[in-house]
């Protein structure tokens, strides 16, 4: 009896004891192991981010110039007002930027529509077109700016070449003031127009069958299944890929820079914001004042994002 009382008594006297700290440590770390499993993930793009993002907000309060070790002084918001009062380069290449983010997102969005409705349904021979459809993606962009700068020559181009076999005059495609950003914009819709296709593609298949089904044998035709049935249903999607890749479109560097050199051109004709910063930093060494051209540029690209998520939620309700 003494035996069993004790066993029995055991665990009367360790459940009255308070609980180990080791213990206490491993039911919080249980309840919140989804952040703790993230938190190294987050703190090191955490860090990416804020330090680079910090410093150029810093660098925009000085008067930086020269060399980031010479000796710099507090200037507050002056590279703002010379920034922002710059008609000659700032304001031009913010027209630049959004003319070609604009142009290049409805082309991109148009296009991969059209062509991600056309691999909707299988056909024979599906495997390869995809497959050929997904081949601007594997190239660099600077690879892809030296091939069209080729193509695009006014002496050697094949452009020309084949213009001239139809009839039309030659163009000078990067050459020309007025035609530079617009042929810089065909690249750039040439070479990530499939990623567009592959969002919506995504889209396309996880769509039910049944509204389409409805009305068709309610008589609509194919215009108005896709206009008042497969479009609606698709704007989540559509939305998604406009943010994805606009924002992309708004950073466009390499290949405007491998295109047309430094400055966007002789006369600055596809001189966008990231290529007017660059210019700033690593042919001037202004770093105040492209530090300042950047977080207005930051500014810009959050104020997009922001209004791209609300329209997106607005959909979605």
């Amino acid at each position: 009896m003494s035996v069993t009382n004790a066993h029995l008594g055991a665990p009367a006297r360790s459940a009255g004891r308070p609980p180990s700290l080791q213990g206490s440590f491993s039911a919080w770390a249980n309840r919140h192991r989804k952040w703790l499993f993230a938190a190294p993930a987050m703190i090191f793009v955490g860090v990416l981010i804020v330090f680079p993002l910090a410093w150029t907000l810093y660098l925009s309060l000085t008067d930086s110039q020269g060399s980031v070790r010479a000796a710099t002084e507090f200037i507050g918001l002056q590279n703002y007002l010379t920034v922002l009062s710059d008609m000659d380069r700032f304001w031009p290449a913010v027209g630049r930027t959004l003319s070609f983010t604009g142009v290049a997102l409805l082309c991109e969005v148009v296009l991969g529509m059209g062509i991600a409705l056309l691999l909707w349904r299988p056909f024979r021979g599906e495997k390869w077109v995809r497959v050929a459809i997904l081949l601007p993606l594997v190239a660099t962009p600077v690879a892809v700016g030296m091939m069209w700068r080729l193509i695009f020559d006014p002496n050697i181009g094949f452009a020309n070449q084949l213009l001239g076999i139809l009839g039309i005059p030659p163009q000078p495609w990067l050459s020309g003031q007025d035609t530079a950003l617009g042929t810089t914009i065909f690249m750039d819709v040439w070479q990530w127009t499939p990623m567009v296709v592959l969002i919506l593609l995504a889209g396309l298949t996880s769509l039910s069958d049944e509204p389409d089904e409805a009305a068709r044998v309610d008589g609509a035709n194919a215009f108005q299944r896709f206009f008042y049935i497969t479009l609606p249903l698709m704007m989540p999607t559509v939305i998604v890929a406009i943010l994805l890749r606009g924002i992309d479109a708004l950073k466009t560097f390499d290949i405007l820079y491998a295109t047309k050199g430094k400055g966007g051109g002789s006369f600055h004709e596809v001189e966008t914001l990231n290529v007017y910063a660059y210019g700033l930093s690593f042919d001037y060494n202004q770093y105040g004042l492209s530090s300042a051209v950047l977080i207005l540029f930051f500014m810009i690209i959050i104020g997009s994002m922001w209004l791209l998520t609300m329209r997106k939620k607005a959909v979605t309700k």
